[in-house]
């Protein structure tokens, strides 16, 4: 036989499972231990004392016989009186002449016969109802697919509300309920708007009640974030508490998906109503039949020689006692559970809403969850609210972003800040942030900080204390969506030059940015064509009533006729495609200002049309494109400022002799083309100060080249040139002169008359010396004479010497123009 303990470790769950066990389940399990209890103590009590204690019943005598005369069995005789008494006492009882083993045949035959079933099976029946009731009770805690669940569930609940965040963000909510700090945020208002008052006089009319609301809402924000409790968070309590909204949220998604748990419990709980009914119908039916008294015909005449035994069931007073008290506790087990059906379907539990939790705190944004997190959670409000309260901390996108700015402002102190401003090639202070959740308010200290760059910051909040950064002009932002506050956007919009956006689609550029009036320069990197904007998605320019610069670097297939907005004060355009042709250029013929415009990577295939109307022209680069004629070259002749021309990295074949009508021309950058030859009306171009044909084809340098009396650099490396005509080394002005990797023999020794040269490239070519004439070029230097150790150390050593002395004087055009203009 199993023990009470074996038993009833079918009722035992977790101890962490005890916040799901409402007030009704926990009463059910203590019912359950008192049945089992009670259906073990009956068969115990059947096992170990149960028995019946049978007598024959003697047939009656004839008439006048004065008793009873038993059967004349063959074996014995029975006799009514005790005949052998000496003495003649009065007969005190029925003598049968039954030996004791046959006593004992007689009790077990009528136990089995004459007892109704119920009498003998009523222990075990209890107990395996009891069982049933008991592994209903806490099936969902077993079956697989819910169990999972449920321990996790427990788990993150038990975390939420350990979490000392959870009482931190709770304290805070209730240090803003205070009645001090509702008067402290009262005394900063009136004093915000006493000094706004004051100052109205100097502001503009439209900006200054955006300034004074601004203002107020961040001094507010401000106080209430100076509470110390709220700021001080162990490292390794802020890193708990991100991973345990990590696993807030994706629990949320896996168990809001369906209400298996809930069907589960439901169908538990109506299976145990219907048990309960079930019992109390066939209980009540066989309670009546409990009895201690019993007639039993065995039918063992033969055995024994009576037919009827008058038998005693001894256990049946304790036994009918013990059934009522176990139809009683059914009772109780079934009216419990036609409440639990009750609380089960009187409301929809499968949705639970935060609204209370959302008005006790300043967590506004909880959101109502469904399914089964929704029943989970008001089975936990039935153990204790408060549990729920805490969790509700951590399914708040604001609680998140709080305690993201806690953790990153404790992490990233100012020192940490100025360790990482760096000066750039402009030399100014630059400052990059790369992938943090935030922007630290240690950054709104760096005063003299003039260029910020955010870089993959989910939730980078520009707050007012920017105004403080009197020194700001340049702002990046990488893939990073900045909100602004509105004394911040007032602070940018006067006082912000330059800006960058990257971005994937054109929907995540802040609107903000439209209105920044007195912005210069605007870079915009991303995807202003994409799939899901079929039309270019860029808001009105027409705010941008300073800028001067646009860059789009996209997949642009067309000018967006937003531009045209910025046509009175647009001086630089450039549109870097990443390989999209781009087809419609005609907005270009209203932006009649434009003085430089840069189109790369185009696709191009000819010079556009819409470029020769833009008469203040001054700069126009074509880099990177498909262009393999430039026969349209001649309009540039109305054209009348343009002064540079970069048709660099195309497949131009031929320059035409119409290039001669450009007489404005400066610079001429024709670098990384197919050309072979250059036409001798190239070098009537006598405003040519920059001349790049290099990295073509080009077999000869005609002896034109030396008309260009104001050429400054000439470059022509990676060609096939074998011979440098002495007509080039006229040009006096050359400061730049670029022969590297041709096929030149020999170097004509007049290039000492080059006597403003500071760069020379002779490297890779087929020379056996240098002329010794390059000591006459004085203002040349070893480290700006590019050629072989071997040539070099051929020079006299008066040449060399010379050469390789330290230069005391600064040349505009030394040897980094070789890098700058190539």
């Amino acid at each position: 036989m199993f023990t009470l303990t074996e038993v009833a470790s079918l009722n035992d769950i977790q101890p962490t499972y005890r916040i799901l066990k409402p007030w009704w389940d926990v009463f059910m399990d203590y019912l359950g231990i008192v049945m089992l209890m009670l259906a073990i103590f009956s068969g115990t009590m059947q096992l170990t004392k149960d028995q019946v204690v049978c007598l024959p019943i003697l047939e009656q005598t004839p008439e006048g016989a004065g008793g009873f005369l038993g059967p004349q069995p063959p074996e014995t005789a029975d006799r009514l009186w005790n005949k052998e008494s000496a003495i003649g006492e009065q007969p005190t009882g029925v003598r049968t002449k039954l030996d004791f083993q046959q006593y004992v045949f007689v009790n077990q035959m009528c136990y089995h016969v004459a007892l109704p079933w119920y009498s003998k099976y009523f222990p075990y029946l209890a107990l395996i109802h009891t069982i049933v009731l008991m592994v209903s009770s806490n099936f969902w805690f077993k079956y697989p697919k819910t169990s999972s669940k449920i321990e996790h569930f427990v788990s993150i609940l038990g975390k939420c509300f350990e979490s000392p965040w959870t009482t931190k963000a709770l304290s805070e909510t209730a240090c803003e309920d205070s009645e001090e700090n509702k008067l402290r945020l009262a005394g900063a208002s009136s004093l915000l708007k006493h000094l706004s008052t004051s100052s109205e006089e100097g502001s503009p009319n439209q900006s200054a009640p955006m300034l004074t609301k601004s203002g107020v809402t961040f001094s507010a924000e401000k106080l209430v974030s100076e509470v110390p409790a709220m700021t001080i968070l162990d490292k390794k309590d802020g890193e708990q508490a991100k991973a345990l909204f990590e696993k807030v949220r994706k629990f949320r998604a896996h168990v809001e998906d369906s209400d298996l748990i809930y069907r589960l419990y439901a169908i538990q709980t109506v299976i145990k109503t219907v048990k309960f009914i079930l019992i109390l119908c066939y209980t009540m039916t066989f309670v009546a039949s409990i009895d201690f008294d019993h007639v039993c015909e065995p039918e063992i005449k033969h055995l024994t020689g009576y037919s009827k035994f008058h038998c005693t069931h001894n256990m049946a007073f304790m036994i009918k006692k013990l059934l009522v008290s176990y139809i009683a506790l059914i009772c109780v087990y079934g009216v419990i559970c036609i409440y639990t059906l009750f609380w089960l379907f009187r409301r929809p539990l499968k949705e639970y809403s935060f609204e209370k939790v959302r008005e006790e705190s300043s967590f506004s944004d909880i959101p109502d969850v469904k399914n089964d997190f929704a029943f989970l959670l008001h089975m936990v409000d039935q153990y204790d609210q408060l549990y729920s309260k805490r969790f509700g901390v951590f399914l708040s996108e604001v609680s998140e972003n709080k305690l993201r700015e806690i953790s990153l402002n404790h992490e990233w102190t100012f020192e940490k800040l100025r360790q990482h401003v760096t000066r750039n090639l402009q030399e100014k202070l630059e400052l990059h942030l790369f992938m943090l959740s935030g922007v630290p308010d240690a950054v709104f200290d760096l005063t003299d900080l003039e260029i910020l760059k955010l870089e993959l910051i989910p939730e980078a909040r520009i707050t007012a204390k920017i105004s403080q950064m009197i020194n700001l002009q340049e702002l990046h932002f990488y893939h990073c969506p900045a909100k602004v506050e509105q004394t911040a956007f007032i602070f940018l919009r006067d006082h912000l030059r330059c800006l960058h956006v990257k971005f994937t689609d054109v929907a995540e550029i802040p609107s903000w940015v439209y209105l920044l009036k007195n912005l210069r320069e605007l870079y915009l990197v991303g995807n202003l064509n994409s799939e899901n904007n079929k039309m270019i998605g860029l808001e009105s320019l027409r705010d941008l009533r300073h800028l001067n610069i646009l860059h789009l670097k996209s997949n642009l297939t067309k000018i967006p006729t937003n531009i045209t907005d910025l046509s009175p004060h647009l001086i630089k355009l450039v549109i870097h495609n990443d390989g999209t042709k781009l087809l419609v250029l005609n907005s270009l013929k209203k932006i009649m200002n434009l003085a430089e415009l840069e189109l790369l990577n185009c696709e191009l295939e000819r010079i556009p049309h819409a470029i020769f109307s833009l008469n203040n022209l001054q700069e126009l680069d074509l880099k990177s494109n498909n262009i393999r004629t430039i026969e349209e070259i001649i309009s540039f002749q109305h054209l009348k400022r343009l002064s540079c021309l970069k048709l660099w990295h195309n497949k131009i074949i031929t320059i035409p002799l119409s290039i001669s009508h450009v007489k404005s021309l400066e610079s001429l950058f024709l670098s990384h083309n197919k050309l072979e030859s250059l036409p001798s009306s190239l070098f009537t171009l006598l405003k040519l100060r920059y001349l790049d044909v290099s990295h073509n084809s080009i077999v000869v340098i005609p002896p034109e080249a030396g008309f260009l009396q104001n050429l400054q650099h000439f470059a022509i490396t990676g060609n096939k040139v074998e011979v440098v005509p002495k007509q080039l080394l006229k040009c006096n002005k050359l400061r730049t002169l670029c022969l590297g990797h041709n096929c030149i023999s020999s170097i004509p020794e007049k290039i000492g008359q080059l006597s403003q040269l500071t760069h020379l490239e002779l490297k890779g070519n087929c020379l056996d010396r240098l002329p010794a004439q390059l000591g006459q070029c004085c203002l040349l230097r070893r480290g700006c004479l590019i050629v072989e150790d071997h040539l070099f150390d051929s020079l006299p050593m008066e040449v060399k010497e010379s050469i390789n002395q330290e230069s005391s004087v600064s040349f505009p055009n030394g040897c980094k123009c070789l890098s700058d203009g190539r």
